[in-house]
């Protein structure tokens, strides 16, 4: 790709009232990113020297977003609504600053990959003053039609509205995305009117502009599904679905399997290592790391969370975020774990909260313990060292401090520290009356029986 600096505009100031939401539109979250970030990362991978933001008057949201995944972007608002080339326009002292070639992307089409990008930049090195990202949809209407001439070169952008029945029947459609390499971009951008149905300015217009001033304007295409912008909350599961097809395959090309696919839900950085297997209906959050080896049962939830390698997780395991699973860990069904170490070989292999804690390697965690780690007020810690075992049904009072080695037995309540290799108990005495059972029968029968 070339060596000009790139300036890039992500044009983000669209209400969204389809989406029928307080929450702006470039906002919603696709595989747990906004759909703005997924679109910054893209510009911020395409390593361009300037990023730019349009918004629109008060989205302060917006502009805090920009700021959390991309600090170094300029934000700038659009005051009215009027149109693709006003909204670009809003930018106007960052494009008269920069010497290079702009690209300009739309916040609301999250899924465009950098490989398709660098193909529309490399028009512009093959000649290209205005290069057009288009595509060939299943349904053309609602589109504007890219015309080309005998050679290729594009001529103009019909928006649907303004195009004659010719114009209609062609299956080339405007995805919005255009690349620039123009001496007078201001002048071009300038030059363009709102003598059209909408009464908008449009972008496209800058192909007959620049075409009247000697620039040859170019177009690649690529598939409907990267291109696709999402007005509603309908078109937002679509994209969920295409993203998630891709981060399926992904997974699986890089030697992870996944018994039923389509089953399976990621997050934009979860990243999965070599010979996993995933069964059916497991989600993943944001911020989660599988190594190598790992089995994960179905109808497990796991989020912010290290899985060490050899780790056995669920069935209906519940990893929230801070949980740290070391080697080998096994976490069974019904165990939840929050903010918690769980040392090499540990086992909860069932019915049990780990919340707040660190548990030592090759630990013994039995069904029915809690770590008590809320008082109403505050989190406590409970910390086990090595080799322990907690015996079913045991409550584990924090703070608490556990020593490398001891045993807790079942159905105690444990509120001090326990020293290593002690047993702690705390149980009340067992009491037995012979015969009570019968006797009890006995009354509630003949009770029963003068009540009827």
């Amino acid at each position: 790709m070339t060596s000009r600096p790139l300036l890039i505009v992500v044009l983000a100031a669209g209400q969204g009232t389809r989406m029928k939401s307080a929450t702006p539109k470039v906002l919603h979250k696709i595989a747990g990113r906004s759909m703005l970030a997924h679109v910054l990362a893209a510009s911020r991978d395409l390593g361009a020297q300037a990023i730019e933001v349009v918004i629109g008057p008060g989205m302060d949201t917006v502009r805090a977003e920009v700021g959390k995944e991309t600090p170094s972007a300029r934000v700038w608002v659009q005051e009215k609504q009027q149109g693709t080339a006003d909204a670009l326009l809003a930018a106007r002292e960052a494009l008269a600053r920069h010497q290079g070639d702009v690209l300009v992307l739309y916040a609301d089409t999250p899924l465009l990959t950098t490989d398709t990008l660098r193909c529309l930049l490399r028009r512009l090195d093959e000649g290209a003053g205005v290069a057009v990202l288009g595509f060939e949809p299943a349904d053309p209407t609602g589109y504007g039609r890219l015309l080309t001439d005998a050679s290729g070169w594009l001529t103009a952008i019909r928006e649907e509205k303004d195009a004659n029945t010719a114009e209609r029947a062609i299956r080339l459609c405007n995805s919005g995305v255009m690349a620039f390499r123009l001496d007078d971009l201001l002048g071009v951008l300038g030059a363009i009117g709102n003598a059209n149905a909408k009464g908008e300015y449009y972008l496209t217009d800058a192909v007959e502009i620049a075409g009247a001033k000697g620039a040859k304007s170019g177009v690649v295409a690529c598939a409907e599904d990267e291109v696709l912008g999402v007005n509603s909350r309908d078109q937002l599961a679509t994209a969920e679905a295409i993203y998630q097809n891709r981060a399926r395959l992904a997974v699986m090309r890089e030697g992870a399997t996944l018994i039923a696919p389509e089953t399976v839900w990621l997050s934009w950085d979860t990243r999965i290592g070599r010979d996993v297997v995933i069964e059916p209906n497991v989600f993943f959050g944001t911020g989660v790391t599988v190594e190598d080896g790992v089995q994960i049962k179905a109808h497990c939830h796991i989020e912010k969370a290290h899985i060490g390698p050899g780790a056995i997780i669920g069935p209906f395991a519940r990893l929230r975020p801070g949980a740290d699973l070391k080697a080998n860990v096994h976490v069974g069904n019904f165990v939840e774990v929050k903010n918690a170490t769980l040392g090499e070989g540990t086992k909860a292999n069932h019915l049990s909260y780990i919340g707040d804690g660190s548990v030592g390697a090759r630990s013994n965690i039995g069904a029915g313990t809690i770590f008590c780690n809320y008082d109403g007020f505050n989190k406590s810690r409970t910390e086990l060292g090595e080799g322990v075992f907690i015996g079913s049904n045991s409550s584990l009072v924090a703070p608490v401090k556990i020593g490398d080695g001891a045993y807790i037995g079942s159905g105690s309540v444990i509120t001090k520290d326990v020293a290593p290799d002690a047993l702690a108990l705390e149980r009340s005495a067992q009491e037995e009356r012979p015969g009570w059972a019968a006797k009890f029968r006995t009354m509630m029968s003949r009770r029963k029986a003068k009540a009827g």
